[in-house]
């Protein structure tokens, strides 16, 4: 019996596809229009209102433009908005720029630490090879951002501004990423000649004085203080000269970071509910908190979003940005193209399977400044703040619709107070570490 296609199997095809005259009106839609634009349903659409029962008042929108760091923006978009309340201003926007030399630096020292652990390890074995997949990548988690502003603060944005680099890394990240891979060569083959573990870390130290020189090259050197200086919405000017970062942090942003906890949710079955999670090797600050997830139904996610929102403050959240999403208008949701129907094909696949098969995975963050409540308090549609400037959606915000969170939507960062007692005790229990190369290990 023969497993490869045949000239009998292509005729089958041939005349099927010809005699189905669906299948050719579908042809000649997508040929001349697109695919995506022909699968577009006009219900799904006319739903899109960007009116919400509840919804936040943030500044202007940001613009990551050609760089991986929406985590970095979602995180510095949750602290601004606490800048601009607090001193009644229009606008404010924090350096993303600042936080982003500092993780290249803490991600740069936590490879080649990784690199040193891992010397027994065969360089072509399964994790070796992981870690030499994407050293210095742009992306990130919620745990990480909170370690590096733990450490070095934040500065306004006037203080280190937008650089050609910072708003286009990949030039940057080609040269760091071959640097690091030559540095892990080299601690290796030090290590195989008998070089103990005191020499390797100091030569590692040397390693990271090149990456230093490299980032103030491409970035510019992070001030070591920073002044407070804007104007609020009645005119009075609002000065303090010479605050550190850490400082600066404190005063304006005043937020305890440790109080807010990942909830995700991911239902796989190597991945139980109402436990606690981390994946191994993965953050970027070595001394830092290592990452923490509570795996909870998405429900019990979608309620301690909504009870942060109603106390006035936006929430933190992970999803995979790809599925069912229409950048022009701004709209996520799980009916807004027709495949079924117009391509007469289904994808039966559940969001555990999708996650299990590759199919999905968290690759973008943005923050949540409202939803839409029916009179009986269940979400029906998010206010979803980005970082792709105005352009997108209605000036730069997004609406994700109820069920779109529920299949494409990972993670929600929430304060610990909105959690219930049975979630806060899975904080006291055993922490499962996942394979560095589980899903739940991506970066958004």
């Amino acid at each position: 019996m023969s497993h490869s296609i045949t000239p009998d199997h292509l005729g089958t095809y041939s005349s099927n596809f010809n005699a189905d005259r669906a299948s050719r009106v579908a042809r000649d839609a997508v040929m001349s229009g697109g695919l995506l634009n022909s699968c577009k349903n006009p219900e799904a659409i006319r739903r899109g209102n960007h009116q919400f029962s509840l919804s936040l008042k943030q500044g202007k929108m940001t613009n990551q433009k050609q760089s991986g760091r929406c985590w970095l923006f979602a995180a510095t978009n949750v602290m601004r908005f606490r800048i601009i309340k607090s001193c009644n201003l229009e606008n404010f926007e924090l350096s993303q720029s600042y936080l982003l030399f500092w993780d290249k630096l803490e991600k740069s020292n936590w490879f080649l630490e990784n690199i040193l652990d891992t010397l027994n390890e065969p360089v072509d074995g399964r994790l070796v090879s992981y870690l030499l997949t994407d050293p210095i990548c742009d992306g990130g988690q919620w745990d990480m951002a909170v370690n590096l502003v733990n450490k070095y603060g934040v500065v306004p944005k006037y203080s280190m501004p937008e650089s050609n680099i910072s708003s286009g890394t990949r030039e940057m990240n080609r040269v760091m990423t071959e640097l690091l891979r030559n540095d892990a060569c080299i601690l290796r083959t030090l290590a195989a000649q008998g070089t103990n573990r005191q020499e390797l870390e100091e030569k590692k130290e040397t390693m990271l004085g090149d990456i230093y020189r490299m980032l103030c090259i491409c970035l510019g050197e992070p001030p070591k203080t920073v002044d407070m200086e804007a104007r609020d919405k009645d005119g009075n000017f609002i000065q303090e000269i010479g605050l550190t970062p850490q400082e600066f942090f404190k005063k304006y942003v005043d937020m305890n970071l440790n109080d807010y906890i990942s909830l995700i949710n991911a239902p796989t079955a190597d991945k139980p509910l109402y436990h606690r999670y981390t994946v191994g090797m993965l953050g970027n600050v070595k001394e830092g908190n290592p990452i923490c997830y509570l795996n909870l139904p998405v429900d019990q996610l979608k309620k301690a979003a909504v009870a942060q929102l109603k106390d006035g403050e936006p929430v933190w959240f992970g999803c995979d940005m790809g599925p069912f999403i229409s950048r022009d208008l701004g709209l996520m949701d799980t009916a807004l193209y027709d495949f079924k129907d117009f391509l007469q094909v289904d994808f039966p696949m559940t969001k555990g399977q999708r996650l299990d098969y590759g199919q999905s995975l968290m690759t973008h963050a943005m923050v949540f400044q409202g939803v839409n409540l029916t009179g009986e308090g269940i979400p029906t549609r998010w206010r979803v703040e980005n970082s792709w400037g105005e352009d997108p959606g209605q000036k730069g915000y997004f609406i994700m619709s109820d069920q779109w969170f529920n299949e494409y939507l990972y993670q929600v960062v929430v304060n610990k107070k909105y959690l219930t007692k049975e979630q806060l005790d899975i904080l006291d229990t055993e922490t499962i570490v996942l394979n560095p190369w589980d899903p739940m290990g991506s970066l958004a």
